[in-house]
């Protein structure tokens, strides 16, 4: 292990804000296309809720001092919201292949938030990769605008990009990220795969299911086993962070690459529990919600260009549902 450290840098590009202001401009003109083909509103991007449920988020005691800081600076308990879902533009079958995220709702904190104003909720988005599998924001907007047109026009894209061989090396690599095994949200183990602040640190975050002698899932039906784990009882997750060693090993700005947990292991930070219940009675409710990363304290902004241009997507996007 080597000892966490402050010497992370953001490269913050000078024609970001420009740039990010098309990006989010070009997917809420995919979202308003998908919402005119469907006559509901729904999100850019995670638009097939899976599942909401009520949790709860406790904070341990006695955590290394580099961890003490915004939402984990002391002990306590929260209310939270989870909301489960499929990652594509558009609802289909959970036997598709696809990322699948978990979007954590912590409510009832306090402090300054990330956007400039104070805050009283603290959001976690995760997916079932540890990285992602695109570099640049630039080369993401470009594959959710593909996307839509079917797996050929995503093949022209990459190829156009990266030239023949990068471009089929490209579509392999994010077929293989889309295809890898799934056990359920109650057996998987979530990822930010992007960082965010944790004080002067800076740490990805995981969220690891303590369920592993639950019975395996239902392979195509992510909601009804969930739901049926919820009626025999409490769901648990660790809340877990990966910190910042230096630029080589963790790097900030290039979200494909894993941080190795042999020189940045896990710290367990807070525990998720969803009690037993019937998740119907807020389904409504959480659809109806905003989930942000950047909705968060200060002491945990996003970090990275993908973190930054997801601050106007995600606004753009909320717009576009009128939540």
């Amino acid at each position: 292990m080597v000892a966490p450290s402050t010497e992370w840098r953001e490269r913050v590009a000078p024609d970001e804000d420009t740039r990010f202001a098309r990006y989010a401009k070009q997917i809420g003109e995919l979202q308003a296309a998908e919402t005119a083909k469907r006559g509901t509103p729904g999100r850019a991007l995670h638009r097939k809720q899976i599942l909401g449920m009520r949790a709860s988020c406790e904070v341990g005691g006695d955590l290394p001092a580099y961890a003490c800081h915004g939402l984990f600076a002391r002990p306590g308990r929260y209310d939270a919201q989870l909301r489960l879902s499929n990652g594509a533009s558009r609802h289909q079958p959970d036997r598709t292949p696809d990322v699948r995220g978990l979007a954590l709702r912590v409510l009832g904190v306090a402090g300054d938030g990330a956007l400039g104003r104070p805050t009283t909720e603290q959001h976690f988005l995760l997916i079932n990769q540890a990285t992602f599998g695109l570099a640049s924001a630039d080369e993401f907007a470009g594959l959710v605008q593909a996307a839509p047109r079917g797996n050929l026009a995503v093949l022209r894209y990459m190829i156009g990009r990266h030239g023949l061989f990068g471009g089929l090396g490209a579509v392999r690599r994010l077929a293989k990220g889309l295809g890898q095994p799934f056990a359920g949200f109650a057996r998987t183990a979530m990822h930010s795969a992007a960082p965010i602040a944790c004080g002067p640190y800076a740490a990805k975050v995981r969220l690891l299911p303590d369920n592993a002698a639950a019975p395996a899932a239902r392979a195509v039906d992510w909601a009804a086993d969930v739901t049926e784990r919820l009626a025999a009882g409490p769901l648990h997750w660790d809340l877990q962070l990966q910190f910042f060693v230096d630029a080589a090993t963790t790097p900030i700005e290039d979200p494909t690459i894993a941080w190795p947990e042999a020189a940045a292991p896990f710290v367990t930070v807070a525990r998720v529990t969803a009690p037993a219940q019937d998740p119907t009675a807020v389904a409504a409710e959480i659809e109806a919600a905003r989930f942000d990363p950047w909705n968060a304290l200060a002491a945990h902004r996003p970090l990275g260009e993908i973190m930054r241009a997801r601050k106007a997507a995600y606004y753009t996007s909320t717009q576009g549902r009128g939540a």
